[in-house]
């Protein structure tokens, strides 16, 4: 079910962002139609987590019989997106102008990860490569070492897959209210700026000095770090409110008068190895037993594993097995609908004959 049941999106198969904004619309309800390479028929990869709840169809895009047939089943749906480099839909006469003819209300989706112009735009490059001219990547690590690579999160799917979304919803919202289509262009550079913004809003108004390990949220404060327990397992501590600081110094039995003058930068060198000195003389689950029932913003560091475990992670059903497979539950939660998965990623090409007969499309042109 969900919100977007009614809504049917065509996504050109791609890797990574594409597919995890495909997966959102999906776990909201949507059906998606995921389009793939001719030569990928057949394939399969239950663990494929984003093309979990899609259906699958293929085709040859070097085909006119196919690509014709494919604006057939353009001009019946209401999302398409894609994310290959500009211009390539355009050579394969599936650009925006052509759907936007047949499908006015369409709304086209265009992943990418410099954006549809610019100097950099037909470049290739990584969700590294975005966020290192955004400046996240800049941002994050230890002073004296080189930037810290913080997943390909901040750029592929924070500001490219989950972005495109928001965008795609935005300009559905826009299509049923004017019954006119338009082209979304999502650039991961643009949307890791976008998750930067608090922080060149606190450097302009003098709160953020532009190093790695200078400030309050990026590892130089002794309120808002990482520590390392006698077991060698890991602590999370985030105690900024003085009402949350005053809990951890009590837990931890830190009465030194220093710790008293929380936001002198010119101290929390120091008083970070006082700290660390004291969560390492105990386990985490010790740690974990201290600060469970306090607001000390205190919390263990899990790998994967663990936080399938976790109270509350179970709780709130946080993980779903679905034939074998136990992963991460569709986000965020509904007061009405509820959302599910329907299966994990299918054999490529599974659905070929139900979509065709659906959208009354020639069978032959996606052999």
């Amino acid at each position: 079910m969900g919100p977007l049941k009614g809504v049917t999106v065509l996504e050109f198969s791609g890797i990574g962002p594409g597919p995890y904004c495909g997966m959102l619309l999906a776990d909201m309800g949507a059906d998606v139609i995921r389009l793939s390479r001719i030569g990928d028929k057949d394939s399969h990869n239950k663990f494929d987590i984003h093309n979990r709840s899609k259906r699958s169809i293929v085709a040859d895009l070097k085909n006119p019989e196919s690509v014709r047939e494919i604006l057939k089943l353009i001009s019946s749906v209401d999302v398409l997106f894609e994310g290959f480099r500009p211009g390539v839909m355009e050579k394969l006469g599936l650009g925006p102008e052509e759907c936007l003819k047949i499908n006015k209300a369409l709304v086209y989706g265009r992943m990418t990860g410099w954006g549809q112009d610019g100097p950099m735009s037909k470049k290739a490059g990584h969700d590294i490569n975005y966020i290192s001219l955004s400046g996240a990547l800049n941002a994050i690590g230890k002073k004296d070492s080189n930037p810290a690579i913080p997943l390909n999160l901040v750029g592929d799917y924070g500001g490219g897959g989950m972005m495109l979304a928001m965008g795609i919803l935005a300009a559905v919202i826009n299509s049923i209210k004017t019954g006119k289509g338009q082209v979304v262009d999502s650039a991961m550079v643009d949307g890791s700026l976008s998750l930067m913004s608090f922080f060149y809003s606190l450097k302009e108004m003098g709160y953020w000095k532009d190093e790695r390990e200078s400030n309050f949220l990026d590892g130089a404060s002794h309120f808002y770090n990482t520590y390392e327990c006698s077991d060698n397992k890991y602590l999370a501590v985030g105690s900024i409110e003085p009402q949350f600081y005053s809990i951890l110094l009590e837990k931890l039995e830190l009465d030194d008068p220093k710790f008293q003058d929380q936001m002198n930068k010119e101290i929390w060198g120091e008083l970070k190895d006082l700290i660390a000195q004291k969560i390492k003389s105990k386990t985490r689950n010790h740690w974990v037993n201290i600060f469970s029932d306090t607001d000390g913003c205190v919390t263990p560091i899990l790998n994967m594993d663990e936080a399938k475990e976790d109270d509350h992670n179970i709780a709130r059903n946080a993980f779903i097995d679905i034939d074998g497979f136990n992963q991460p539950a569709p986000a965020p939660r509904f007061s009405v609908d509820k959302l599910s998965i329907k299966h994990n990623s299918k054999k490529v090409g599974s659905d070929v004959d139900d979509i065709c007969k659906e959208y009354n499309l020639d069978r032959k042109a996606f052999i």
